[in-house]
């Protein structure tokens, strides 16, 4: 019986330990340290618009624009501001939509990290913004802008500062807001693990890509966040590669 049973055992120690996804991490992210380097954050921002790309994530990002335009029929002319933006790769995709629909658009990028504002103006150059450095919470428009969006910020944020950051969109959207974030499963977890381990260069992206699977949510969990929020009218649709996107449209 232990001549069977040995080989098994040997073996075993090289199977992935299976992680416990019933409820959100509350590991932090490499990135969300202070003092990281900006050639390790340039490249982390580079490879994530090739993830965002490849996986349809800017493609979500402009389903997200089209629903809430669709709430009030199509406009000449619309402001747009995605708080955490990032490299601002996801502004820069919406922009292309918004001049193949002939829109008038206008953009705003806020992000906490200076340096994630100094890698959007050099990579997008192209797109005419407002780049603001700053904690969303504590920037006040002159002008609300018509759209607030997200997209792969809020899995960084505990429920409760969620409950106050949708608060805060809605409080601040003319028009309405969007989120586009991951859906937390097992499959997204190991196959982002998996993708980064071979093919991704940067260690931020190594260790946070699934990290922030292991920190996103399910239907639930925004089921939940919204009821505390006090936010009735929302709807909340999976989308392909392992992405929920969340619709709010002021009445």
């Amino acid at each position: 019986m232990e001549l069977l049973l040995g080989p098994a055992l040997q073996w075993k120690h090289l199977l992935p330990r299976m992680i416990n996804l019933s409820a959100r991490s509350h590991q932090k992210e490499l990135l969300d340290n202070d003092a990281i380097p900006f050639a390790d954050i340039q490249q982390n921002m580079i490879e994530l618009n090739t993830i965002n790309t490849l996986l349809g994530g800017h493609s979500i990002t402009i389903s997200g624009l089209q629903k809430i335009i669709s709430c009030g029929g199509m406009p000449k002319k619309i402001s747009i501001c995605e708080i955490g933006c990032g490299g601002g790769d996801n502004l820069l995709a919406l922009q292309h939509w918004c001049a193949k629909q002939q829109i008038d658009a206008t953009f705003t990028g806020i992000d906490i990290q200076a340096a994630c504002i100094e890698f959007a103006k050099e990579h997008s150059k192209n797109l005419s913004a407002n780049w603001i450095v700053a904690d969303y919470a504590d920037v006040k428009f002159i002008q609300p802008p018509d759209i607030i969006f997200s997209s792969l910020f809020c899995h960084h944020f505990s429920s409760a500062q969620l409950i106050e950051m949708l608060q805060w969109m809605k409080k601040n959207a003319a028009k309405g807001f969007f989120i586009n974030d991951l859906h937390r499963h097992p499959l997204a977890y190991y196959s982002i693990k998996i993708i980064t381990r071979i093919f991704s260069g940067s260690y931020l992206v190594k260790n946070d890509a699934p990290l922030s699977v292991a920190r996103a949510f399910k239907k639930n969990d925004w089921q939940e966040l919204f009821l505390k929020s006090g936010i009735q009218k929302y709807t909340v649709q999976w989308k392909w590669a392992f992405r929920y996107l969340i619709v709010h449209c002021n009445e």
